[in-house]
């Protein structure tokens, strides 16, 4: 093999690995949902073109992206000895490029993040850096007691949405109730995610909530969420606005009480994997059914 393949298998080998450490996939997904937000929730007056080629907006979607990624990288420095044993094949790709490297890319992307924040405003610049410390706070401190460590990464993964929020100033009920909704979800993902990565955390002697309260518990508190998602549920169906998204709470509804049966007779790892990622896929089937909320805007602005 030349020099300069094994040149190019290095960088190939580089850049998959800095896609995995900073979840790339997971970056992608918040970019399509910060902007069809934007679109479909915090903007439906705005017509496609002037919120696609808004420049500010564009700016706070790429300062939200530096930032997560550091977090990203930073969590998975505090996580490096439980991810060897729940994530071995991950672990290897995360730990091709090294922990220096990693870390240096971690001041330059939340660097970035706070400059173009400072770019639209100074309280967006004030959102991303302390969000970048609420990050760090977290990965370095709150992740070590169980429930805090659970509602903190669950808050911290709709912040995100809330820096869009802000940036249009557009309240209503309609939008804090889908966040209640939201943030349930996302605690059961979570709790689903404890569960799965529990052998790790019990070897490295890190507390979750599974591994302080039991399995059993964990099965408990996650039935009795499932229950009160559909309260924020119940509330967006009586929404006319909600048109054809009603459709994704119905799969929802039947998604999660799916979910509920296949748990309580879960007992290993590739159970709560299974679970993790169908809850993934229904996240992620909420953030496209956005476009469902009113299908008069895609008729008239994309049509």
């Amino acid at each position: 093999m030349t020099k300069e393949n094994i040149s190019k298998q290095h960088l190939f080998y580089s850049i998959l690995s800095l896609f995995s450490v900073v979840r790339g996939y997971n970056i992608l997904t918040l970019v399509i949902a910060q902007y069809l937000a934007s679109i479909f929730i915090f903007s439906p007056q705005h017509s496609l073109r002037v919120v696609l080629l808004d420049f500010h907006l564009f700016l706070v979607v790429i300062s939200s992206t530096c930032v997560i990624a550091g977090g990203y990288i930073i969590n998975n420095f505090y996580d490096r000895e439980k991810d060897r044993i729940n994530r071995p094949v991950k672990s290897r790709i995360d730990n091709y490029v090294s922990q220096k490297i990693q870390l240096s890319l971690y001041f330059v992307l939340n660097c970035i993040g706070f400059l173009l924040g400072y770019l639209v405003s100074w309280r967006a610049a004030l959102f991303f850096g302390m969000y970048i410390f609420l990050i760090w706070f977290y990965s370095h401190k709150l992740k070590k007691y169980p429930v805090i460590g659970l509602v903190s990464a669950t808050v911290l993964t709709i912040l995100p949405f809330f820096v869009v929020f802000i940036y249009f100033k557009n309240f209503s009920v309609i939008i804090f109730v889908h966040a209640v909704f939201l943030f349930l979800l996302l605690l059961i993902r979570e709790l689903m995610k404890n569960l799965e990565n529990m052998d790790g955390d019990i070897l490295t002697g890190h507390e979750t909530v599974p591994t302080r309260y039991g399995e059993l518990f964990v099965k408990k508190l996650s039935t009795l969420l499932s229950l009160l998602i559909l309260i924020p549920i119940y509330f967006l169906w009586q929404y006319p606005e909600m048109e054809l998204m009603k459709f994704y709470f119905y799969l929802a509804c039947i998604s999660l009480i799916s979910c509920v049966f296949f748990m309580w007779g879960s007992k290993s790892k590739r159970s709560y994997i299974v679970l993790h990622n169908l809850l993934k896929l229904l996240i992620i089937a909420g953030i496209f059914s956005l476009m469902l909320i009113d299908t008069s805007v895609i008729i008239e602005r994309v049509l």
